[in-house]
């Protein structure tokens, strides 16, 4: 049975490389696919169908730039910075890099505003708690009683 399966998988194979090769050839004759190579409007429903797949299931493999805005220099500015974590240095270096994770700022200053604590505290809080959704204690051990740790 696997003998015919492979003997008509190399046949169209044969067959597709030598229609390709002489395309050329026979594509003049062929009959135009309808709403591609046909003059006119797509109708209304087939645009609609169209523009939806394009837009929901398409547009994800878009390639995307990664924003550029935010460096290092803006981080300081908006308060993003204290003894402990010091850009100062990247800000004379002149690194080149983004600069902070949007979503962690986002995150840190949420618990800036709401909990009216300083940049070291809400890093400290977003961090335990980050922690503690990976089931992570604390201290930095993990909470999984079946861990084995050696010191």
């Amino acid at each position: 049975m696997g003998f015919y399966f492979y003997t008509l998988t190399f046949f169209l194979l044969i067959v597709a490389t030598a229609l390709y090769l002489t395309r050329n050839l026979w594509k003049p004759f062929a009959p135009p696919i309808p709403y591609v190579t046909a003059p006119g409007t797509i109708p209304a429903p087939l645009y609609n169908i169209s523009n939806y797949l394009q837009n929901t299931l398409f547009d994800r493999f878009n390639y995307v730039r990664l924003p550029t805005s935010s460096t290092f220099a803006e981080d300081a500015e908006a308060g993003l910075h204290s003894s402990n974590f010091n850009l100062a240095e990247n800000i004379e270096a002149g690194d080149s890099r983004r600069g902070l994770d949007a979503g962690a700022k986002r995150e840190v200053q949420r618990v800036m505003r709401s909990r009216g604590v300083g940049f070291d505290e809400a890093r400290r809080m977003v961090m335990e708690e980050r922690f503690g959704r990976e089931g992570i204690a604390a201290d930095g051990r993990p909470l999984d009683r079946k861990a084995v740790m050696f010191s």
